[in-house]
């Protein structure tokens, strides 16, 4: 169906966000997104330039997007094992936007969108560091470093299908980031 009117913008985004979660950010091209959009194949060029500003776009988007849900999910519930489930529920959620995220090769790492929508999202996740229940834990720089590998590794486990979320995402991903408190004190 060709693109007739609106954000042609928005269109392309979408339109690369459908053939990234079908091929992957590797193998999107602007011809294949123009053709699907119903567009020149100069189209995406006028607006992106060429494959990486569109991906940077996309990859920029995602940052902001995890960073709001991030900065929402601070206000409502601060706990830090929180964050991290908001985090696979995001990337689990929106799988194209989590692999253009995760792929800094393919993006303009140096674009100031991205890299300020990038360091929204990272201040979150080491505010809720800081309010690690453990005192030790939110004074160490490293706690952040450890809760975002535990649970962007669960996240990418469940986009790849390596792991399935039983019961569902958000159950599991509670469950896993959970780990990121003060372990329990046992008796023995």
């Amino acid at each position: 169906m060709p693109y007739h009117h609106g954000d042609l913008r928005r269109a392309l985004l979408d339109t690369a966000l459908t053939a990234i979660e079908e091929h992957g950010p590797v193998a999107l091209s602007l011809r294949d997104v123009a053709r699907r959009a119903g567009v020149s194949h100069a189209a995406p060029t006028h607006h992106f330039g060429d494959k990486t500003g569109l991906l940077t776009a996309l990859a920029a988007e995602g940052w902001t997007m995890l960073a709001d849900a991030l900065a929402a999910t601070a206000q409502r519930d601060p706990r830090f094992s929180e964050l991290g489930v908001t985090y696979v529920v995001f990337a689990t959620s929106h799988p194209a936007h989590f692999a253009v995220m995760r792929a800094p090769g393919l993006v303009r790492s140096d674009d100031p969108e991205l890299v300020a929508a990038q360091k929204r999202a990272a201040d979150h996740l080491r505010s809720g560091a800081a309010r690690h229940p453990d005192p030790r834990a939110a004074e160490d720089p490293l706690t952040a470093v450890a809760g975002w590998a535990l649970v962007h590794g669960l996240a990418a486990l469940i986009v790849e299908g390596s792991i399935a979320p039983e019961p569902d995402v958000e159950t599991l991903a509670r469950a896993v980031a959970g780990r990121l408190g003060p372990a329990p004190v046992t008796n023995r």
